[in-house]
């Protein structure tokens, strides 16, 4: 048995499953000190709630466990702590106890005064409930390594001071009532049942679906199968009168609701002197997603949303499930250009994700801003970075769907401002073609000023950043697209013009309504449930649909490249014909498309160039294969630049690679034939170097 003085050699257990109990961990008891005879184990600090969500989960005996008592200490209060001292002190006791009121009723009727065990006085609304529980344990944040926490089990069992089980399947007095589950409704229930309520779902339908859910189950099974009225009540009431305006000063009211959900907070940086406001949001929820569909998968990012009209623009990481739909995994809220400060919070979120799941780790990140520190994102994320140009495309297409009146005219514009921003020019900079299409167009006045006050100076920054990563194909612009609209139809109608100004008042409206509704999205996709109770105006998206169009329905000419057909699914006698087929900056003359949006018939030919290997090839992987060749031709004398060199070449040879499993996994445009041979030939020459 190790010694109090010991715990800090203590193996420290992190369980791989995203939520862990008692079960799961090795205890270990200790001689001496207050903790003689108690379990411990140490376990990350940040894993804590998951403990304790796992315990609440006990077959056996379902409980949910409160905080009975905690305390904190500031760092620097100690100056020789003690090996289990602490930072924090938190006392987790089973809400069935300690106080046993399962007698309570001949007390009062025999006119005696029973004072709770605990001294904490009564528990308003409580008693039902009390059966005087004694499992109880201890979490310690320790004083000498705050990334840790001590567990101390003091008493692991459900029982009465008689030793009994006082509630659960074990407990014989328990069978048949409501003490046989936990003490209250789930997390899980107390989301959904909310998210029925913001969404605007009546309190009848909400009981009404609850009860057929639980008619098809055979019956209740848990605590949630109890669901009364009063409880969607008191979940209305809340709703009712919850308010984002916690203080009238924005700022204020913004530090109270960070304080109030410091679990939905995985950074905050409060706007004072030479710092920006910054904030990032993470739901539980969210990082469920995250975890499950963005691993091995894709994560994009959606920046500078509302910068126009928002005090402050919405930054929001996006994974894409398994209809192809954009679902919001995390949001920053930031009063300058995230791309600044993303070194600040980038981090967290990853050690926030990786604390649940160590292995996890994405399989590529689309930025939509090639301003952002591309080096900081794939150190923190560990896998490759690609750029998205779907900002460019819808803000280029609707100005010109403004500006110019002829759909022959806009397709025409569109494809040569494509071709500025894959530019292959020589020279620092894309000028000439700039130059070029301004003379060509110089009659459409109203497009070519816009063009040249918002676009011209930042210009040069997109094609560099084309020319030195790989670009993703049209397919996840559709359902970044769809989140957009989403956003839009949510936060920058006009008559929500009055808030505006308020930060409190965006945090507040994602984070419940708008939270609810991709929560509900996935209930219904992943049971079926509640279809013909939510808006499906944005539940699915021109990538899924394009998935459902067959390749017979496309005719493309191999001797005309620049146009093809694609044949409606609805009316087999109509086509549409999609201009620049296979390019990012493809058109179509649906009415979706001429609304500016990305229609199927676009992701569908961009597919089928690719299946085909019509399309172009892509030009990062080009300025790859230059890079490489140039350095293996051309090898430095001097031998520390030569090592740098070779790491360097190793390094494009390992991009390459990945480039063509990207490709293969159908996010990238395919590498050319003879540069897939050309890689493999120079992996003699490459092992020459050495």
């Amino acid at each position: 048995m190790p010694r109090m003085e010991d715990i800090l050699n203590l193996p420290v257990q992190d369980p791989p499953c995203p939520e862990f109990s008692a079960a799961h961990i090795k205890w270990i008891k200790v001689e001496g000190g207050r903790q003689g005879g108690d379990d411990i184990a140490l376990i990350p600090f940040a894993r804590v709630d998951d403990f304790v969500k796992g315990e609440s989960s006990n077959a056996e005996c379902p409980a949910s466990f409160r905080i009975e008592s905690r305390r904190k200490r500031p760092e620097g209060s100690i100056t020789k702590p003690r090996v289990d001292g602490y930072l924090e002190y938190t006392l987790y006791w089973c809400s069935y106890g300690p106080e046993d009121y399962r007698e309570s009723e001949s007390s009062i009727a025999e006119g005696t005064n029973t004072k709770p065990a605990s001294g904490k006085g009564s528990r308003p609304g409580r008693r039902h409930m009390m059966r005087g529980c004694l499992c109880h344990f201890t979490v310690k944040r320790l004083y000498m390594r705050p990334l840790l926490a001590l567990l101390i089990y003091n008493q692991r069992n459900h029982v009465d001071k008689t030793g009994a089980p006082c509630h659960g399947i074990l407990d014989r007095n328990a069978v048949g009532t409501r003490a046989m589950y936990a003490p209250r409704i789930s997390d899980e229930l107390r989301q959904k049942v909310m998210s029925m309520l913001y969404v605007g779902i009546s309190l009848d339908n909400v009981i009404q679906h609850h009860t057929e859910v639980m008619q098809k189950q055979g019956g209740p099974h848990n605590r949630d199968d109890f669901l009364t009225r009063n409880d969607v009540r008191n979940m209305e009431r809340i709703i009712r009168n919850s308010s984002h305006e916690l203080q009238e000063n924005d700022g204020c009211s913004v530090k109270i609701w960070v304080q109030r959900h410091q679990k939905l907070v995985f950074y905050f940086q409060d706007n004072s002197g030479s710092e920006s406001f910054v904030l990032g949001i993470q739901t539980d929820w969210q990082l469920q997603q995250m975890l499950r569909y963005g691993r091995n998968s894709f994560i994009s990012f959606h920046s500078a949303f509302g910068s126009k009209k928002l005090k402050c623009p919405l930054c929001s990481l996006l994974v894409f499930d398994s209809s192809q739909n954009a679902i919001p995994v995390a949001w920053i809220i930031s009063s300058s250009l995230v791309s600044k400060d993303t070194h600040k919070w980038i981090g967290l979120l990853c050690e926030r994700i990786r604390t649940k799941d160590p292995r996890w780790k994405p399989n590529a990140i689309l930025l939509d801003n090639p301003s952002f520190d591309f080096a900081i994102m794939r150190e923190a994320f560990q896998c490759r970075i690609l750029l998205s140009t779907w900002h460019v495309r819808r803000a280029w297409i609707k100005k010109l769907q403004k500006k110019c009146c002829y759909f022959e005219v806009q397709r025409e514009m569109f494809r040569h401002m494509g071709g500025i921003l894959y530019c292959t020019r020589c020279g620092p900079s894309a000028i000439d073609a700039v130059e070029e299409f301004m003379q060509i167009f110089v009659d459409q006045r109203g497009f070519i000023d816009y063009f040249k006050n918002h676009w011209l100076p930042n210009i040069d920054m997109w094609i560099n950043g084309i020319k030195s990563f790989p670009v993703t194909t049209p397919e996840p612009y559709a359902a970044i697209e769809s989140y957009h609209l989403r956003l839009k139809s949510r936060f920058l109608k006009e008559h929500y013009a009055n808030f505006w100004p308020r930060i409190d008042w965006l945090i507040h409206t994602l984070t419940t309504e708008f939270h609810s509704l991709y929560w509900l999205d996935q209930y219904n996709l992943e049971t079926g449930y509640l279809e013909n109770q939510l808006d499906n105006t944005f539940s699915t998206n021109a990538w899924y649909h394009a998935l459902h169009i067959p390749d017979v329905d496309v005719i493309l000419d191999d001797q005309n490249l620049h146009l093809a057909k694609v044949i409606s699914q609805a009316d087999r006698s109509l086509g549409y014909t999609v201009w620049n087929p296979g390019s990012e900056f493809a058109l179509c003359d649906c009415s979706w498309s001429r609304l500016g949006n990305i229609c199927k018939h676009v992701i569908k030919v961009s597919n089928f160039c690719r299946s085909r290997q019509v399309a172009r090839p892509l030009l990062s992987a080009q300025v790859y294969k230059q890079a490489l060749l140039t350095l293996i031709h051309n090898a430095p004398d001097d031998p520390l630049v030569l090592d740098h060199a070779i790491l360097h070449v190793a390094r494009l040879q390992q991009d390459i690679k990945a480039l063509e499993e990207l490709s293969n996994n159908g996010l990238l445009q395919p590498l050319a034939p003879d540069l897939s041979s050309q890689v493999a030939e120079n992996s003699l020459l490459f092992q020459q170097l050495h």
